[in-house]
């Protein structure tokens, strides 16, 4: 018997929220957070249980940099009030609702059109809130600390497991472990999306119209944040395929739209250091996936695709090692393209 999706909303959420007469249906483009659409009258919102790795808190951060986004050109989703006026509700989880935006949600950037746009809005809301000075009620610590992604998959490989892993996992976390990853120079920390994969963005036809999840928002450097949108805007047969490879046309695409919109503000030495930030990024992905086929906690899974998460998990795995392999014998040519953006 298939599951309401009303039956997994506590009454209180829905008594704050005063959506006991709503419409509820499952979105299910996201692998982290239990999302469903709330369709009130004519009036559509997003409703969200948050993932236990993040607080009811974040929040804050998110309305605070939403607000200061309003009049920008960077259409964003908006934390809804509760009738008593907080901004979530604490049931087991943290519950929150999201106005909703319009547009098309897509797996991958199938077209430079697409890619240029994504480019573009990334770069303007870089631009739109570097001049915001803002202290995170929620970070989560390490999110990007490759390290320590590295250091977790030598920890997990070494624990027993009552139900352990399929040995297939073995030969691929040796050669996480011994990839020679390039130098990533030191550059300004700003305030960053923290999670720009493709399907974060909303888009109208082949234009870039929305960013979405915002729970990641923290301080950072724009090349890892980039970098993480890229290995996922390149990567055109999709996070789990085996013959994944970064494609140089849809980068040439994406960051030459970036560049439209950071030009005269962001140094081209931090533009320059995307691409050693890319190929790091798909390799600390790779080794966290690595490390969830171990644990088998964290990740969602496409049940439609893969049996369990374990599977879907070994498959992305292969897919960042190739991707990064990938970035990394192309490094020279992608390093040229934005030299020849003359920044």
């Amino acid at each position: 018997m298939t599951e309401s999706p009303t039956q997994n909303v506590p009454e209180s959420v829905l008594e704050a929220y005063g959506l006991r007469d709503a419409a509820l249906s499952p979105i299910t483009s996201g692998w982290i957070n239990h999302t469903l659409l709330v369709e009130l009258g004519s009036t559509r919102f997003v409703l969200q249980r948050l993932h236990p790795a993040f607080a009811g808190r974040v929040n804050q951060d998110i309305d605070a940099i939403t607000r200061h986004l309003d009049g920008s050109d960077v259409q964003v989703p908006r934390v809804v009030p509760t009738r008593d006026g907080e901004l979530w509700v604490e049931a087991e989880r943290p519950w929150r609702l999201l106005t909703f935006v319009e547009g098309e949600t897509i797996d991958t950037l199938d077209n430079s059109a697409r890619a240029h746009s994504a480019g573009a809005m990334a770069g303007r809301f870089h631009r739109a809130v570097a001049d915001l000075e803002h202290t995170f009620s929620f970070t989560r610590l390490g999110a990007h600390d490759t390290a320590a992604h590295l250091a977790k998959l030598r920890r997990v490989r070494e624990q027993d497991f009552a139900d352990p892993p399929s040995a297939e996992i073995e030969p691929l976390c040796d050669a996480i472990l011994d990839y020679d990853l390039p130098e990533l120079l030191p550059v300004a920390t700003r305030i960053v999306h923290g999670d720009l994969k493709a399907t974060n963005l909303l888009f109208d036809g082949d234009r870039a119209v929305a960013l979405l999840d915002l729970d990641t928002l923290a301080h950072g450097t724009v090349p890892i944040d980039l970098g993480d949108a890229l290995r996922s805007w390149c990567n055109t047969p999709g996070e789990a395929s085996p013959e994944a490879f970064f494609d140089a046309e849809t980068f040439s695409a994406a960051i030459a739209g970036y560049a439209s919109s950071v030009r005269g503000w962001l140094p081209r030495e931090e533009v320059r250091a995307v691409v050693a930030a890319t190929e790091t990024i798909a390799l600390e992905l790779s080794a966290r996936f690595a490390a969830d086929v171990y644990e088998d906690a964290y990740f969602g899974f496409d049940a439609s695709r893969f049996s369990c998460r374990r599977e879907h998990n070994l498959a992305r795995t292969h897919a960042q090692l190739s991707l990064a392999r990938s970035i990394g014998a192309q490094r020279a040519q992608l390093l040229s393209v934005i030299d020849a953006l003359g920044l």
